[in-house]
């Protein structure tokens, strides 16, 4: 079996936001991304493997197709042997528990991913992302989740009415705040990250009291500010100490 016209244009079209809402179904590449979703709750809907390739996998849901035929699915440029679509999940509701990430109007999808593997590896099971955030199912985020969006939960929220509603205590990632290596840190609490180019919004800015920065060491002091992702690898790792 190959890729009919039909196929190629679904999974070309997928690469949008709308169609991947109008389908339900997103897509991820490569024989590891693929095989942490297939271990987890998600959904496959089809296979596609280059032919010869040996992949353990419900063999109803597998197409092979070429090489040739791969390179034009694929948004890799690299492409790795397995491209699998898989159906969204119905989000779940967010719990008032633990410690919760917060992100406002992160444009980036590799941040975003990078971010989802971060709270999985600090054991933190939810983020919450303004409606302005890039879409969690976009490929690239996928990609950079590197199976981490199977163990995280994303929810999709207007952002300033929750925070100003939670019971938990607020934090953001501000230049201004206080020292984060001299401020004891609750463990159940939402730390707010803002857009790579702006910071948090003035809205919730102004909303958030406590505010923590991450102190510059070097000599210059020219570093006009860290990325969004490497700063929340740093503040999740002091949430954590305690």
């Amino acid at each position: 079996m190959s890729l009919s016209k039909s196929q190629l244009k679904l999974i070309t079209s997928l690469q949008q936001k709308k169609y991947r809402q109008k389908h339900n179904l997103f897509v991820a590449e490569g024989v590891k991304v693929v095989s942490e979703l297939l271990r987890s709750s998600l959904k496959i809907d089809t296979l596609f493997i280059v032919e010869d390739f040996t992949f353990e996998a419900d063999t109803s849901r597998i197409i092979h197709i070429s090489e040739n035929e791969l390179k034009k699915i694929s948004t890799l440029k690299a492409p790795n042997k397995v491209l699998g679509l898989f159906e969204i999940p119905e989000e779940k509701e967010i719990k008032e528990n633990g410690l919760i990430i917060a992100l406002d109007a992160i444009n980036d999808p590799g941040n975003l991913g990078t971010i989802i593997r971060l709270c999985d590896w600090f054991g933190v099971q939810q983020i919450i992302c303004s409606k302005n955030t890039v879409d969690c199912y976009n490929q690239k985020v996928v990609q950079s989740s590197m199976g981490s969006i199977t163990r995280v939960q994303i929810n999709y929220t207007d952002l300033h009415p929750y925070l100003k509603e939670t019971l938990l205590p607020v934090f953001t990632a501000d230049m201004d705040g206080k020292n984060v290596y001299k401020t004891n840190l609750p463990r159940e609490a939402i730390l707010v990250m803002g857009n790579e180019a702006n910071g948090v919004s003035e809205e919730i800015n102004q909303l958030v009291k406590n505010k923590l920065t991450i102190p510059r060491f070097g000599d210059n002091q020219q570093t006009e500010s860290l990325n969004v992702a490497t700063a929340t690898a740093i503040l999740l790792s002091e949430f954590r100490r305690g």
